[in-house]
């Protein structure tokens, strides 16, 4: 299949990858007038990748990098589409990622890989982020936006499993069989009762009412649990749970304290000694969320003392980069003396690690990349405006659609407009997130204007 380039004026401008949709007729035409536009494009070096010449993609050449060992069935995806797809069971680090993404027109991550500045400026071709997971604190989302690089995650598809992980860790905490369970192992017969709790009746309080919280509201209610919960917005709550502010009040409630936020600066050691000394004596901390939303050598003198009856840790400031690599006081100062406490669970990041959870988020990341690979649709796009696209059909052969990213400056859409005015634009869509305008246009290259 041959195709034409197409150039977009990029004085000031931000040019990225255009034609995400196009129809076999219109790729092979050759007409959109390449030498027209070309002579209309002037360059820019304040861009973080430098402007394309927009080619018509040609999506059975598209190249697909997955890491983290992502669930297959996202594979399979991909390949229906007749992609090439590279799967990858471990995270790279910067260094390989920067040798390797050149290549790819797509990559699927999970917690461990970072997408930093250096590798975007490297991904000479890469035009989508998947993360497979629901944070994204690991991808550079600015400096994506500003290369034109949406990043999509999963929100939802591992909610049930990390709220179902919180009620298991309350009841072990509660009735301290874990620890049991250890004594077992060694040989130690210690049955008691002392410390140990039914959680019928005892106070949940839930920071963070989202996705997960708001599941684990529901759940905890149906142990027989009071339900408070803590949130910078006002949120209908579900069933019989109560919102309450300032955070202190749900604090000195709860008998159980559960974190569900994102990462963000406001969030960074939100739970720190203070917050720890205004918890109930004997009340325990469970964080399902960010390592770094707890202060842990904190934590570690709060358990202690007393103060703190437990806690389970799920995320950590910095974890290990593979399976069976030490989680040791070289990796975080005081991993040593959080693995020696007692009735403290410890777990390595497993919240949304179910076959369940993997296999949703498989699907609806894999989803999000097809239609935006396929069509532009941005819808779940979390540092890109949502615009909910149809594809390009068989039935509209001379059809081409571009996705032009460019700097909030007055002038650039006359520019843009300048340039293809001699083709018959039939549709076109503006909007902007942040500080980042994004326009679509959809364009039929054979009523070419004369």
């Amino acid at each position: 299949m041959s195709s034409s380039p197409i150039a977009i004026p990029s004085s000031s401008i931000l040019v990225t990858h255009a034609a995400v949709s196009l129809s076999p007729a219109a790729a092979a035409s050759g007409s959109l007038g390449h030498e027209h536009l070309r002579r209309n494009s002037l360059t820019s070096s304040a861009n973080v990748r430098q402007p394309k010449v927009l080619h018509p993609i040609e999506n059975e050449d598209l190249r697909i990098l997955l890491l983290e060992n992502i669930s297959r069935d996202a594979v399979k995806a991909f390949e229906v589409n007749g992609w090439r797809v590279d799967h990858h069971t471990k995270a790279m680090n910067e260094d390989d990622l920067v040798q390797k993404i050149g290549q790819y027109h797509a990559i699927g991550i999970r917690s461990k890989t970072k997408i930093t500045e250096r590798v975007i400026k490297a991904a000479s071709k890469l035009l989508v982020i998947g993360c497979f997971c629901i944070g994204v604190n690991q991808v550079d989302l600015v400096t994506a936006a500003k290369a034109g690089i949406p990043v999509f995650n999963s929100p939802f598809s591992n909610s049930r499993s990390v709220a179902e992980l919180v009620i298991s860790e309350i009841i072990a905490l509660a009735r301290q069989y874990f620890e049991r369970g250890f004594e077992m192992r060694q040989g130690i017969w210690n049955k008691q009762s002392k410390g140990c709790w039914e959680i019928r009746g005892k106070t949940i309080g839930i920071i963070g009412y989202g996705h997960i919280g708001s599941q684990l509201s529901v759940l905890a209610e149906a142990f027989g649990m009071r339900v408070l919960f803590y949130d910078v917005i006002n949120i209908m709550p579900l069933g019989s749970a109560r919102q309450v502010e300032p955070l202190s009040s749900l604090l000195s409630q709860s008998d159980f304290v559960t974190i569900h936020v994102p990462e963000l600066p406001e969030t960074m050691n939100m739970i720190s000694g203070m917050q720890l000394a205004q918890m109930k004596r004997g009340a325990y901390l469970i964080n399902n969320a960010r390592g770094s939303v707890v202060d842990i050598p904190a934590l570690i003198k709060a358990v202690q003392s007393g103060h703190i009856a437990g806690a389970a840790l799920d995320v950590y400031p910095h974890e290990p980069g593979a399976n069976g690599a030490p989680f040791d006081d070289q990796l975080n100062p005081w991993a040593s003396e959080l693995r020696a406490l007692k009735n403290v669970i410890l777990t390595p990041h497993i919240g949304g690690s179910t076959e369940e959870a993997q296999r949703m988020i498989g699907d609806e990341v894999s989803g999000a990349l097809t239609r935006y690979l396929n069509s532009g649709s941005t819808v779940g796009g979390v540092n890109f405006p949502e615009v909910d696209l149809r594809a390009i059909t068989a039935e509209q052969p001379d059809h081409v659609r571009i996705c032009h990213v460019h700097v909030n400056q007055p002038g650039v859409l006359k520019q843009v407009n300048e340039v293809l005015s001699p083709y018959n634009v039939e549709k076109q869509y503006s909007d902007s997130k942040a500080t980042l305008p994004i326009s679509w246009l959809t364009l039929r290259t054979s009523a070419r204007r004369t």
